[in-house]
C-alpha cells in the first residue's frame, strides 16, 4: 500500500484526489492549512511540513491560491521531500501557462520548473478551468444589471472529478514528466456558457460583449489557455449546471464555438 500526502487537500480538487486514493486502499495524509493532524501552511514550512512528509511515497501537490506565494510554498514542499526521500511528486498546473501572460499563470510556471528542476521524481499535468470556477465566476458576473463579458473569448470546461481521476492514476504510477493535458469536452463561447449558467441559475440579465485591453486579455482571447487537441473530459457544463441547479438546466443552442 501507497502512503501518499495531498496538499490542498480539502479543496475542490484536492478532496476529490484524497476519496479516490482512499477508494483504491491507499493511507492518504490530507494537508491543509487548518485541517489537523497535518495542519500546515506551505508558506511558512517548518518541522509540521517535515512531519507530515515523513515516510511518504508520493506528494500530489493540489494546493494553490491566484492571491500569491506558490513559489515559496513549493520551494518548502521540495526541501522537505527531498529530507523524506519522497519518490514521486505530482502537481496539478494550468492549460496555458506557458501562453497567457497572466501574473496567477505565471506563478503555475514558475512551480513546474521549479518541480522540475527539484532532483525528485515528477509528473505534471496541466488542465483546463473548472466547471466549479466557471459558475462562481458568473455568479459574480450576474450580479450588476447588466452582465459583462470579454469578448471573443471561449473556454473548455472540464469536471474536477475528471481531473482527480487522472491525477489518483498518476500519484499511483512511475514518475512521467509532463503528461498530456486534460481538456473538457468542448471549446466553448464564452457568453454561450455565461447563457447556459443564466438558465440555469434562473437568472435574467441582458449580456455585453466588451473588448478589454492588455496582453493578458490577448492571450485569453486567442486560445492560449485551450487544448483542443485533448478534449478528453466526458461532462458537459449543462450537465455539471443540471446537477447543481436542478434539471432545468438545459444545453443553450446555437451558441457554441
Amino acid at each position: 500500500m501507497t502512503t501518499i500526502l495531498v496538499t490542498g487537500g480539502t479543496g475542490t480538487l484536492g478532496r476529490l484526489v484524497v476519496e479516490r486514493l482512499r477508494a483504491d486502499g491507499h493511507e492518504v495524509r490530507v494537508l491543509s492549512r487548518h485541517t489537523p493532524p497535518y495542519a500546515v501552511d506551505l508558506r511558512a514550512g517548518g518541522p509540521a511540513l517535515d512531519t507530515a512528509v515523513a515516510g511518504v511515497d508520493t506528494v500530489v501537490h493540489c494546493a494553490s491560491s491566484p492571491r500569491g506565494g506558490d513559489e515559496e510554498a513549493a520551494g518548502h514542499l521540495i526541501a522537505a521531500a527531498r529530507k523524506a526521500g519522497v519518490g514521486h511528486l505530482v502537481y496539478i498546473s494550468i492549460v496555458g501557462v506557458d501562453r497567457v501572460p497572466y501574473g496567477y499563470y505565471r506563478s503555475k510556471l514558475a512551480v513546474e520548473k521549479l518541480i522540475e528542476e527539484s532532483g525528485l521524481g515528477w509528473t505534471v499535468l496541466r488542465a483546463t478551468q473548472f466547471h466549479d470556477l466557471l459558475v462562481t465566476l458568473f455568479g459574480v458576473l450576474a450580479k450588476p444589471p447588466v452582465m459583462l463579458l470579454p469578448a471573443g473569448v471561449r473556454d473548455q470546461p472540464v469536471e474536477a472529478a475528471e481531473v482527480a481521476e487522472r491525477l489518483a492514476e498518476l500519484a499511483v504510477g512511475a514518475p512521467a514528466g509532463r503528461v498530456a493535458d486534460v481538456g473538457g469536452p468542448e471549446v466553448r463561447s464564452f457568453e454561450s456558457l455565461a447563457r447556459a449558467y443564466l438558465k440555469a441559475a434562473g437568472r435574467r440579465r441582458p449580456v455585453l460583449n466588451v473588448p478589454l485591453p492588455g496582453r493578458t486579455y490577448r492571450g485569453f482571447r486567442g486560445g492560449g489557455h485551450l487544448t483542443p487537441g485533448n478534449a478528453v473530459g466526458k461532462r458537459t457544463f449543462e450537465e455539471h449546471l443540471a446537477e447543481r441547479f436542478g434539471a432545468g438546466a438545459g444545453p443553450e443552442r446555437g451558441l457554441a464555438g
